[in-house]
């Protein structure tokens, strides 16, 4: 081998300081999340009003989802199905963001577009439906522009909001609906993350008490290398949401959610309580943790459940 010129040794020295420099520059880049891009949306679904399941108002919104994702070149299908609830048989819909991967095993990233219906409240739900729905479409956004060893489903569940009181049957209509209807196909993904009401103004985000332990430590880590811990608390809450029925199936599941939010349910849920920040927040963490979160399925190399 011959021996290296004293100006080659300084060109290669240059050239992997220019790489160096990109590649910790394309890592940055990739954790980036437009949290102002997301607070538009909100302000868009908050214009349309209320939202609830199985109403034109939650039509509109879901061809809204449709209509970004296609203006992004998102390959998308909408899931229709029929639900029994107190108020009867209602239409609804998830739609499903799909970005293939280098191989078919599917990570799963959802969050619920609806709003709890009331009689007589005029609740848009900026944060509680909204910053869900926002979260997602710029989530969509972001890993279509980058390489996936894993594919990525991104889903807008209908129908999380139970109709009248929260419980088996009258809740989480649409993420019941899909991991039942996955299982069957025994197509059930191998990681699912949920993310609710993450927009809130003064952001804290507890660790779900029934969540995959090594999920939420692998976002908790990545929330602390970005600076971001004071927004992801070490306590926990128990919360059933969209992620509830996968964990049943035996799917690696967690939820981001802030419930810490004194608005809920109210008509006060507007959008001066929510911000561009707590969004880009929670999309940077989002981001930064998924290549962990990858490394970790295949190192596992867990079989289906």
């Amino acid at each position: 081998m011959r021996r290296p010129s004293i100006a080659a040794l300084l060109l290669a020295l240059v050239v992997s300081a220019t790489l160096g420099g990109a590649v910790v520059q394309e890592t940055r880049a990739a954790s980036e999340f437009d949290g102002a891009a997301a607070l538009r949306h909100i302000e868009r679904l908050a214009a349309i009003g209320p939202r609830p399941a199985g109403s034109p108002a939650g039509a509109r919104t879901r061809r809204y989802i449709v209509d970004a994702l296609k203006a992004a070149a998102v390959s998308i299908r909408v899931e229709a199905f029929e639900a029994d609830t107190p108020h009867g048989r209602l239409a609804m819909a998830n739609v499903v963001a799909v970005l293939p991967g280098r191989r078919p095993d599917v990570i799963l990233i959802g969050g619920h577009y609806d709003t709890k219906w009331f009689r007589e409240l005029m609740f848009v739900g900026a944060n509680d439906g909204g910053s869900s729905t926002a979260l997602l479409i710029e989530l969509a956004r972001r890993l279509r522009e980058r390489p996936r060893e894993y594919t990525y489903w991104i889903v807008w569940f209908d129908g999380e909001e139970a109709r009248e009181t929260w419980t088996a049957t009258d809740s989480l209509y649409g993420s019941r609906r899909m991991a039942a209807e996955l299982a069957r196909a025994r197509r059930l993904p191998r990681a699912v993350i949920v993310a609710d009401m993450i927009g809130d103004r003064d952001l804290g985000i507890r660790r779900e008490a029934a969540s995959t332990r090594w999920l939420t430590d692998t976002i908790w880590a990545s929330a602390a290398r970005l600076g971001h811990g004071a927004h992801f608390l070490a306590d926990a809450l128990a919360v059933e949401d969209d992620h509830a029925p996968f964990l049943r199936l035996g799917v690696p599941a967690t939820l981001l959610i802030d419930f810490d939010f004194p608005p809920w349910h109210t008509p006060e849920d507007t959008l001066d309580k929510v911000s561009a920040r707590s969004l880009a927040v929670v999309g940077s963490v989002l981001l930064d943790a998924l290549p962990a979160i990858e490394e970790g399925l295949t190192r596992a190399g867990a079989p289906r459940p």
